[in-house]
C-alpha cells in the first residue's frame, strides 16, 4: 500500500482516514468535488482531484496510479425529498468506483458501508452474518448502503479484491456537519431532556479509522467487519452524553408514536417554508429497537480495538470548543 486515494477525503470518516494515512507515510490524494468544503482537510499534505463519484472517467483518472482505494464518499440523509441524490451517490457512485478500479488494476478496495447495511437482531446484538431485514421499514440510507454493498459483491465476482468495513453511529473531530456529533450538540443546547425507548451503539473515529487501515492490510477478500463501540439503551446514551457535556439528563420517556409525530410536523413546516427538516419520520424508524452490534469478528481479525463513550464524547466535545463549533 504506497499511493492511496480516499473518496470523501473532505467528509468525516474520510478527512481523519487521509490525515491518519500521511502520517504513516503514504502518499494519499483525494477525490473531491470543486465546491467542497475543506474545513475537515484543512491543509493536510494530500493531492487534490477534483471529480465526483458519480462521474466514473473522473474516477479513473484519480484512481489511476493508486494500489489501494478507501471509499468513504456517501450521503447521509433521512428525508425523502433526498432520496434520488442519495441512491446516485451511494449506490451509483459505489458501481463507478467498483468499475473504475477494475479498469485500472487496483490491488485493494476497502468500502466503507455501515451497520445500516445489517439487520438487526431483536434478541441481541448483531453481527456479520446477519440478513438486511429493513425492506419494510422502507428507510431511504439503510436501502441505499446495502444495495451499495451488492455492488462490492458484484466486483468480488469479477475479481476485484475489496473489503468492506461497518461501521455503528460515528462522533469524533472534524465532524464538521454534525452528523453523530449532533447528538452532543442537541444535549449541550439543552434541545434534549428526553429519552426513546430502544438502544445504539456508538463508536470513535479513530477507532473507526484504525479499523479501515487494519482491513486493508489484513482483511479477508469479500468479508466484511462490524466497527462498534458500547452498545446503551437510549437513555444510558443520553445521560452519559450530558454528563460529559453539562446538558439535561433526560427525564422522561418519548413514545415511538410521539416521535413520529413530531417528525410529520417538522416536515410539514420545512414543506412550507422551503426548508430541511430538523427531524424526519425516517429519522425516528426503528428508534424503539435496540440497535446492538458486535464487534468481536474485527477485534480477532483486525486487532480492532474500541474508545470507551465517555471518552470519545469528551474528545469530540473538546474538538468542537476549541473549533468554535459549540
Amino acid at each position: 500500500m504506497r499511493n492511496i486515494l480516499v473518496t470523501g477525503g473532505t467528509g468525516f470518516i474520510g478527512s481523519n482516514l487521509a490525515i491518519a494515512l500521511v502520517r504513516e507515510g503514504y502518499r494519499v490524494r483525494i477525490l473531491r468535488r470543486e465546491h467542497s468544503d475543506l474545513r475537515a482537510i484543512g491543509d493536510a499534505d494530500v493531492e487534490h482531484f477534483i471529480g465526483d463519484v458519480r462521474d466514473i472517467e473522473a474516477l479513473k483518472r484519480a484512481i489511476h496510479g493508486c494500489e489501494t482505494v478507501f471509499h468513504t464518499a456517501a450521503v447521509v440523509s433521512y428525508w425523502r425529498r433526498e432520496r434520488k441524490m442519495m441512491f446516485d451517490v451511494n449506490i451509483g457512485g459505489t458501481r463507478n468506483v467498483v468499475e473504475a478500479c477494475l479498469a485500472t488494476g487496483v490491488e485493494r478496495l476497502i468500502h466503507t458501508s455501515s451497520v445500516a447495511a445489517i439487520g438487526f437482531n431483536p434478541n441481541g446484538h448483531a453481527d456479520e452474518t446477519n440478513e438486511f431485514n429493513w425492506q419494510t421499514y422502507d428507510v431511504g440510507y439503510r436501502i441505499s448502503k446495502y444495495l451499495a454493498e451488492q455492488e462490492i459483491r458484484r466486483g468480488l465476482k469479477l475479481g476485484l479484491s475489496a473489503v468492506m468495513v461497518n461501521p455503528s453511529i460515528v462522533i469524533g473531530p472534524r465532524d464538521i456537519h454534525f452528523h453523530g456529533g449532533q447528538i452532543i450538540c442537541d444535549v449541550y443546547k439543552k434541545r434534549i431532556f428526553y429519552y426513546p425507548d430502544g438502544g445504539t451503539n456508538i463508536v470513535y473515529v479513530d477507532d473507526v479509522v484504525r479499523g479501515h487501515i487494519a482491513a486493508s492490510r489484513q482483511g479477508r477478500t469479500g468479508e466484511r467487519y462490524i466497527l462498534a463501540g458500547e452498545n446503551m439503551t437510549n437513555k444510558q446514551m443520553l445521560e452519559g452524553v450530558a454528563e460529559v457535556v453539562g446538558g439535561i439528563k433526560p427525564v422522561f420517556r418519548i413514545s415511538k408514536v410521539l416521535a413520529s409525530g413530531i417528525a410529520a410536523t417538522a416536515e410539514t413546516v420545512a414543506a412550507l417554508t422551503r426548508t430541511k427538516p430538523w427531524i424526519t419520520r425516517e429519522l425516528t424508524t426503528g428508534i424503539d429497537l435496540h440497535l446492538y452490534f458486535s464487534a468481536a469478528k474485527a477485534m480477532r481479525e483486525l486487532a480492532f480495538k474500541a474508545t470507551p463513550f465517555r471518552e470519545g464524547v469528551q474528545q469530540t466535545f473538546r474538538w468542537y470548543r476549541e473549533n468554535g463549533l459549540l
